[in-house]
C-alpha cells in the first residue's frame, strides 16, 4: 500500500479561463507631442518675448516633461512655433506660439538672445545635444519651405551657434542638397550664416572647424556643378560682402592645386619623363592655378629630393646628392628667372640641410653646383649670406659660405674665373 502510494505522482494543478499575456511594449505611453506642445507653448504664452524668462521656463520643465522623448517637437517649436509637416511647413490646425525664432526681430542683436536659450538648455539638458543638432540638419533641408526672412534669422542664428561651439560644422552637409543648390537657395543661406559665424569670431576660427569635418574643400559644392570654380565662387561672396571667405576658398584651391602638382611632378620624374615635357605641364598648371614661380622651385625641390633613397653616411650623402640634382639642375633653372625664385630655392635648400643631419656639410656644395648649373646666380647669394638666411643652422653654414662668398666678391667675370675657385 505505501509503495503503490508513493507510485502516484502528484497532479499539476490547472488553470480555468481565459489568460491575457501582456508585453512590455504594450505598457508603454502611446507617442503623443500633441500634448507635449500644448504644455510648452503654454509656458511660452506666460513667460513672453522675455528670453531669459523663456530660458528659465525651459530649464524648469526639464524636470516635469519628457524632453528626451519629445526633443524635435520642441525644437520645433522654439524655431518655427509650432510642430512641423513634412517640408517645413505649420500645420494649420496645430497650436502655434510667437515665441520663437521665425517670429523675432530679424537682427543679430535677437539671434544672438535666441542663440542663449539654446545654450542654456543644451547646457543644462545635454542628452538633447545630439537631438538639437539632428533638429538644425532637418531645418536646413526644410529651407524651401521657409519664406526669405524665416531662412535669414536660421541663417544668423546657425552661424551664431556654430561660432560659440554648440553645433558642429558637420550640419552644414544639408546644404548640399541637389535642390536646395541648383535653386540657389544653398548659396543664399551661407552668405547670411558666414556673415554672422565670422562676425562672432574670424575667418581663421571658421577654417579651424570646416577643416576639422572635412568641409575646407567642399564650399564650391554650394553651387550648381557648372558654375563650380573659384572665380564665380569669389565674385558672389565678394559682392556679398565676404572677401575674406572668398580669399580663404581661393588660397584652399591654391593649396589643392599645389599638392595635386608636386604629386603629378613625382609620377613624371619616377617614369623619367623628358624635362622638356614637365616643363611645359608645370608652366601650364602655374598659369591656370596662378601660381608663383617661388611656390614652384619649393614644389621642383621637394620633389626631386623625394625621389631618391639618400645614403645614411654623411661622407657619401654629399656625393650622391651632387650627382642626382646635377641631373635635375636644368629643371629647377627653368623656374629660378627671378631674384626671388633664387633667394626661395636657397632658404629651401638651406631647410633641408638643417633639418636632414647628414646634409649639414653638403649646403656649400649644393650651392656651388647650382651656381656652376646657372640655377643660382651671384646676387641671391650674396643677399642671402647678408642677411636673407634663415637661424636654422646659420653658423655652420655661413662658415661654409666664406669662401666661395669672398670669391664671389672679387670675381671680375663669374663664369670665366670659376674654374680658379678651389672648394
Amino acid at each position: 500500500r505505501v509503495s503503490f502510494m508513493n507510485n502516484q505522482k502528484p497532479q499539476k494543478p490547472t488553470l480555468s479561463g481565459q489568460r491575457f499575456k501582456t508585453r512590455k511594449r504594450d505598457e508603454k505611453e502611446r507617442f503623443d507631442p500633441t500634448q507635449f506642445q500644448d504644455c510648452i507653448i503654454q509656458g511660452l504664452t506666460e513667460t513672453g518675448t522675455d528670453l531669459e524668462a523663456v530660458a528659465k521656463f525651459l530649464d524648469a520643465s526639464g524636470a516635469k516633461l519628457d524632453y528626451r522623448r519629445y526633443a524635435e517637437t520642441l525644437f520645433d517649436i522654439l524655431v518655427a512655433g509650432g510642430m512641423l509637416a513634412p517640408g517645413g511647413t505649420l500645420a494649420d490646425d496645430m497650436t502655434r506660439t510667437n515665441v520663437c525664432v521665425f517670429a523675432a526681430q530679424e537682427d543679430l542683436e535677437t539671434m544672438q538672445a535666441f542663440a542663449q536659450v539654446f545654450n542654456k538648455l543644451i547646457r543644462r539638458y545635454k542628452y538633447l545635444e545630439k537631438g538639437f543638432e539632428d533638429e538644425v540638419k532637418k531645418l536646413l533641408l526644410f529651407l524651401k519651405g521657409f519664406s526669405e526672412s524665416e531662412r535669414n534669422k536660421l541663417a544668423m542664428l546657425t552661424g551664431i551657434l556654430l561660432a560659440n561651439g554648440t553645433l558642429n560644422a558637420s550640419i552644414l552637409n544639408s546644404l548640399y542638397n541637389e535642390n536646395l543648390v541648383k535653386e540657389g537657395v544653398s548659396a543664399a543661406f551661407a552668405v547670411k550664416l558666414f556673415k554672422s559665424w565670422i562676425n562672432e569670431k574670424d575667418i581663421n576660427a571658421v577654417a579651424v572647424s570646416l577643416r576639422k569635418v572635412n568641409m575646407d574643400n567642399r564650399l564650391m559644392e554650394l553651387f550648381p556643378a557648372n558654375k563650380q570654380s573659384v572665380e564665380h565662387f569669389s565674385k558672389y561672396f565678394t559682392e556679398a560682402g565676404l572677401k575674406e571667405l572668398s580669399e580663404y576658398v581661393r588660397n584652399q584651391q591654391s593649396i589643392g592645386a599645389r599638392k595635386e602638382l608636386q604629386k603629378e611632378l613625382q609620377e613624371q620624374m619616377s617614369r623619367g619623363d623628358p624635362f622638356k615635357d614637365i616643363i611645359l605641364y608645370v608652366k601650364e598648371e602655374m598659369k591656370k592655378n596662378n601660381i608663383s614661380e617661388q611656390t614652384v622651385v619649393t614644389i621642383i625641390w621637394s620633389s626631386v629630393m623625394s625621389t631618391v633613397e639618400w645614403n645614411k653616411k654623411e661622407e657619401l650623402v654629399a656625393e650622391q646628392a651632387i650627382k642626382h640634382l646635377k641631373q635635375y639642375s636644368p629643371l629647377l633653372a627653368a623656374f629660378t628667372t627671378q631674384g626671388q625664385s633664387e633667394l626661395t630655392l636657397l632658404l629651401k635648400i638651406q631647410e633641408y640641410c638643417y633639418d636632414n643631419i647628414h646634409f649639414m656639410k653638403a649646403f656649400q656644395k649644393i650651392v656651388v653646383l647650382f651656381y656652376k648649373a646657372e640655377v643660382l646666380s651671384e646676387e641671391p647669394i650674396l643677399k642671402w649670406y647678408k642677411d636673407a638666411h634663415l637661424a636654422k643652422g646659420k653658423s655652420v653654414f655661413l662658415e661654409q659660405m666664406k669662401k666661395f662668398v669672398e670669391w664671389l666678391k672679387n670675381a671680375e667675370e663669374g663664369n670665366q674665373q670659376l674654374s680658379s675657385y678651389v672648394e
